[in-house]
């Protein structure tokens, strides 16, 4: 790998913000005695300096393919950046303290762009996770996200409430009654069929009887037609307000959590 001295230098010295920062012991690659030195890490790059204000760096290490691990050593506090080959050097580091060496060893590790790369990968792999939750309108659910249901409304329970109806209605020799309800008397003699006449063609069923409404029932029946706007406009009241709660509910939802 090509390097530029000057672009290096001045990455190094310049404004931008450094990962990790301060001074650590560097083992000599001849002489085994440590150094101590001013490291300063930049991305992938850790740059070392004789001192904390010198102008240019002594060297760079260039932190790819590499592993940081910690190492026995006279010193205390030592770690190590193996690269792979048989050729390859090691460095080998040692800090001033316990959690020094720890805060290197940590930011050391997460330097490389293999490690960057599968940091993004994953926090890829929860944007679409969450994105399909989102799209799924699941509220929080541990299942798998499926489509968002809104919640049953007055009027809807109140069906479910009453009784059910026969599918089918009752016949008898094979006419239906007049009747819905089972179980309704009938006038005596009358089957619910019409029969056929004297040309053996069928003759319909006869009418239901007529019932004589009296002056009461006529006029409760007026007081109740008087009644219904009033109660047309409490039903109507009632469930727009129905709506526009499950309409708010609904959009929330869509919206996500905040």
């Amino acid at each position: 790998m090509k390097l530029n001295e000057r672009s290096l230098a001045f990455y190094a010295t310049c404004d931008s913000p450094a990962d990790n920062a301060g001074f650590l012991y560097k083992r000599g690659e001849r002489h085994t005695a440590y150094h101590r030195r001013w490291f300063v890490l930049k991305g992938n790059m850790l740059f070392y300096f004789e001192e904390r204000d010198s102008r240019e760096p002594v060297g760079v290490i260039v932190l790819e393919g590499c592993n940081v691990e910690l190492c026995d050593s006279a010193e205390n506090f030592t770690f190590a950046i193996r690269f792979g080959g048989s050729k390859s050097r090691t460095y080998v580091l040692a800090a001033e303290s316990q959690a020094a060496m720890e805060s290197w060893v940590k930011s050391l590790s997460r330097a490389s762009f293999d490690y960057m790369r599968l940091v993004v990968r994953e926090l890829e792999k929860q944007l679409q996770e969450m994105s399909r939750g989102l799209a799924g309108g699941c509220g929080g659910s541990q299942d798998a996200p499926g489509p968002w249901k809104p919640k049953p409304s007055a009027l809807e329970q109140s069906r479910d409430r009453l009784p059910a109806l026969p599918a089918i209605l009752p016949k008898e020799n094979g006419c239906a009654v007049w009747n819905n309800v089972l179980g309704t008397d009938r006038p005596p003699g009358t089957s619910g069929c019409g029969g056929h006449d004297e040309e053996g063609t069928p003759r319909p069923p006869p009418l239901p009887p007529r019932r004589r409404v009296s002056k009461g029932e006529a006029a409760s029946a007026g007081a109740a037609v008087a009644e219904s706007p009033s109660t047309f406009c409490r039903l109507h009241e009632q469930y727009s307000r129905e709506v526009a709660r499950l309409r708010q509910d609904w959009q929330q939802k869509r919206r996500g959590p905040p």
